[in-house]
């Protein structure tokens, strides 16, 4: 038997309501062919009228063929609903809400629901090395704990505790200047950018991306009504002399630029300092995957060079630990940490207390570290590993880019065409082996021929096949 929602709150012709009523779940189909109607007795019972004024309504269904009744059994929904909803005049085929059109240019994406034999595209760690068991450990911690079990809303700007365990981590790691008062956590690296652009950007500013950059930051610009200008990145970053004048803030990622895996200069981090300075514009600093470094010396952040303010410092879990997490933090100056906790309370209150509790943990007793020194290292081999090959064996189709941070690099094609690119692409796809096009990340400027290879998602056994497989596709 099917439940029905029926009101008669406020209604006349209580029959006429029922019937109409469960007329109407009939044609929106809520109620589907051979459904039990309940019995005239109990659902009289549930609305606190007569059985007689039911059994009125029923009979109304009968008449219309939209229920059949089997003697001495019950009351079913017939088959006879399509030719019903067909010559039923008040049926909606549709909701006359619109959306607004900005909504009809942001692609969702799907490319990681699948994955490759041959896995080299960005933005994936491997599970496999994640560690589960450590993890496991802090989250049974995490659960015993009365700071979790009595946070019923915890603040918006996050557990202390967290706040204070990333807050050392980082100086340490990234010489971050901050305290825990300086630190939002976010559900990862996207809510930290809405509520960055909430808080700053005006409809009609205009933001500075990079260009080629990181597409879904631009569409949640656009889709905040932000206009949205990319920038030209050349072998020292990005190109700090293109920089309008009037932008409200810029949007980099200056450690490991996305994709193309280039580090902005030091002369043109100060340049870029200078220029927000000058026009009063923010800066805001992903560095999405600096943890992992292959070698060289690394450079000063933005937010550790920024002596007036202008920086806020992105940073996420979903490389070091799993995407799954959905964990992130924003490092913002004392001018912005009340409405930035404000936008993240209206967003969704706080993220998680438990995940939360947990990760402080994770990091505090050192487990963190442990596990960065110990992926890093299986990295840092992957990384060799491609991009010797890439030297060695695509030369004569490939010109790498210099990386030694992050889990991909990037190469840009010698002679063949972003559509040729495309081919080579489906064609290696066939043959289970998975990357991106750099073209692929356009914004404003003329698309780049070029290809990134992650080494997160791939096993280190697999890469030589991988390649080799890749390579075919360039000779054909």
């Amino acid at each position: 038997m099917t439940a029905i929602h029926i009101s008669l709150v406020g209604r006349g012709d209580l029959s006429g309501e029922i019937y109409r009523q469960i007329r109407q779940a009939i044609f929106e189909g809520r109620l589907k062919e051979r459904d039990r109607l309940p019995a005239t007795r109990e659902l009289a019972r549930s609305l606190a009228v007569s059985r007689s004024t039911v059994t009125a309504a029923y009979e109304r269904l009968l008449g219309e063929g939209l229920a059949t009744s089997r003697a001495g059994t019950a009351t079913f929904v017939t088959g006879k609903i399509a030719r019903a909803k067909r010559q039923s005049p008040g049926l909606r085929a549709g909701s006359v809400l619109e959306a607004r059109n900005v909504w009809n240019s942001v692609s969702v994406l799907v490319a990681f629901n699948t994955r490759a034999e041959f896995d080299f595209r960005m933005g994936i760690p491997d599970a496999a090395l994640f560690p589960h068991l450590a993890w496991r450990r802090a989250v049974t911690r995490a659960l015993r704990s009365s700071e979790t079990a009595e946070a019923f809303y915890d603040s918006s700007s996050g557990l202390h505790p967290l706040r204070k365990a990333i807050a050392d981590h980082i100086a340490v790691s990234r010489s971050i200047k901050a305290v825990p008062e300086d630190l939002i956590i976010t559900n990862g690296t996207q809510q930290g950018l809405d509520i960055v652009a909430r808080i700053l950007i005006e409809p009609g500013d205009q933001i500075v991306v990079e260009d080629p950059g990181y597409r879904p930051a631009v569409q949640l610009f656009r889709s905040l009504r932000a206009r949205v200008i990319g920038v030209p990145v050349d072998d020292e970053g990005l190109v700090v002399e293109c920089l309008p004048s009037n932008a409200r803030a810029v949007y980099v990622t200056p450690s490991h630029q996305f994709p193309l895996g280039i580090a902005m200069s030091l002369r043109r981090r100060h340049a870029l300092l200078a220029w927000a300075e000058r026009n009063d514009a923010a800066i805001i600093e992903d560095d999405y995957d600096s943890e992992f470094r292959s070698g060289g010396r690394p450079l000063e952040p933005l937010q550790t060079l920024d002596s007036h303010g202008r920086v806020i410092y992105v940073g996420s879990f979903s490389k070091t630990m799993l995407p799954a997490l959905r964990l992130g933090f924003l490092v913002l100056p004392p001018s912005l940490h009340l409405a930035a906790a404000k936008a993240k309370f209206v967003s969704d209150w706080h993220s998680s207390a438990l995940v939360q509790s947990a990760l402080a943990r994770f990091i505090a007793d050192g487990s963190f570290a442990r596990h960065i020194r110990k992926v890093g290292k299986e990295y840092n081999q992957r990384h060799a590993i491609v991009t010797a090959t890439l030297e060695r064996d695509f030369s004569d189709y490939l010109e790498l880019i210099p990386s030694e941070t992050g889990l991909h690099v990037a190469a840009l094609a010698r002679g063949a065409s972003v559509a040729r690119l495309a081919t080579i692409a489906r064609r290696a796809a066939g043959l289970g082996v998975g990357i991106q096009q750099i073209s692929s990340f356009a914004v404003q400027q003329e698309q780049r021929s070029g290809i990134t290879i992650g080494y997160g998602a791939i096993k280190t056994s697999k890469i030589a096949e991988g390649l080799r497989r890749l390579r075919k596709c360039f000779a054909v």
